[in-house]
């Protein structure tokens, strides 16, 4: 469960997403350099092997720890994408294929504008379909996408059923996309309306696309990713946690979708801003550049995967993550004054990747101690807390002294 859109400024296309998976799912940044290849050369995706180009382009991606594939990224050429499940009346498969994620950075590695990703991803698509299973905590979950192209100048909607497609030009100040289809007539025709009201799906395009409309820039996308859709702590359902909002947590029966990373474009201007963590009200976006890569010695991520790794950002920021979860409302406040000034100082004078990590990560140390101070009082409902507990168990086993109290 996702929610993506793009808002139009002096300054360029803005494209920003929350990538909502499973509440262990690592999800990991990664650049890959633009480069030849032979011909008839083949690139092994998540499951299958397709046809390599003969160019691919430098890419900077969040991509789930497990897969190829990228929930959101951008390439060289300052095209980025953001992808979302969608339920749809065309039978889905598990039959190993290409999955969403997989089209989504196959269309930044060969494309140089929104129209040709657009046009790169309906190729794949008619060629090779989509399938797959789409989480490893849940083999059989599989789905169709739909995705949100932009450029500097344009984006673009593209939703899909099976092999079935539509797009749609963004005209207007802004676009949002969700769980469900939009584009009127391809909607009426494919969506499967009772799943994608269990994901609640209406309800959060409605408020972003709302939210984008008047938003004018960085710092006003990176304030939508961080909301809850209450205007205060998550509302919490024993079906579903809460879902109600950009901002989503895991907690409920039938649903598990977290928040586990946040992403904004400036496609203006070739900065990218990712939290690489989950909950974007309890980390700061930081700058990256698909030109500045960071080595594994300063953003380990060989080995990192759905359990507890003090190694990696993803499951460093857990600590502070899940303890927040107790009382995130008074969390949240506590924090946010730094988290503003740390943000609003980077995008006045963004800076180096590796400087603006390290910063980060100091941040977290100074709020860690104060969140565990506010928050001696589980608030949550008994459900949610239940729910976390499998979630902490599963995720801290092997080292049963780390689990949060």
């Amino acid at each position: 469960m996702c929610d993506t859109f793009v808002l139009r400024t002096d300054t360029g296309m803005v494209l920003a997403k929350n990538s909502d998976r499973d509440p262990n799912e690592a999800q990991l940044w990664e650049w890959t350099p633009a480069a030849d290849h032979p011909i008839g050369s083949t690139l092994r995706t998540t499951y299958v092997d397709v046809p390599q180009a003969a160019r691919t382009h430098a890419t900077v991606v969040s991509r789930p720890w497990w897969m190829w594939g990228a929930e959101m990224g951008a390439n060289e050429h300052g095209v980025a994408i953001g992808n979302e499940a969608v339920f749809t009346k065309e039978p889905t498969s598990l039959e190993p294929g290409l999955l969403g994620m997989d089209l989504l950075r196959l269309a930044l590695e060969r494309a140089t504008t929104a129209d040709e990703a657009v046009q790169t991803i309906v190729a794949l698509l008619e060629e090779h379909g989509q399938s797959g299973a789409c989480s490893i905590e849940h083999p059989k979950f599989t789905y169709h996408n739909s995705f949100l192209v932009a450029d500097a100048e344009s984006a673009v909607v593209l939703e899909t059923a099976g092999r079935h497609w539509a797009t749609e030009q963004v005209k207007g100040a802004a676009r949002s996309i969700s769980n469900g289809l939009t584009i009127p007539g391809f909607a009426e025709q494919h969506a499967d309306r009772l799943r994608g009201r269990v994901a609640s799906c209406d309800t959060r395009q409605t408020l972003t696309q709302h939210r984008a409309e008047t938003a004018r820039g960085v710092r006003e996308a990176m304030r939508i990713l961080r909301d809850n859709g209450t205007g205060r702590g998550p509302r919490w359902s024993p079906i579903t946690g809460s879902m109600v909002g950009p901002n989503m947590h895991a907690g409920g029966w039938l649903a598990s979708s977290q928040t586990v990373s946040s992403w904004v474009s400036h496609l203006g201007t070739g900065l990218h801003w990712s939290t690489g963590s989950a909950d974007p009200a309890f980390a700061p976006f930081v700058p990256l550049r698909v030109d500045e890569p960071l080595g594994e010695d300063v953003y380990p991520t060989a080995g990192v995967d759905n359990r507890y790794d003090d190694r990696s950002l993803w499951w460093r920021h857990e600590r502070l993550h899940r303890r927040a979860l107790r009382d995130w409302a008074r969390a949240e406040t506590l924090i946010a004054a730094d988290r503003h000034r740390l943000e609003r100082a980077w995008i006045a004078d963004p800076p180096p990747t590796e400087e603006a990590l390290a910063a980060g990560l100091e941040a977290r140390e100074r709020w860690l101690p104060a969140i565990e101070r506010v928050t001696v009082r589980d608030t949550r409902p008994w459900w949610t807390r239940r729910a976390w507990q499998g979630y902490d168990r599963a995720a801290f086993e092997a080292r049963p002294a780390e689990v949060p109290a």
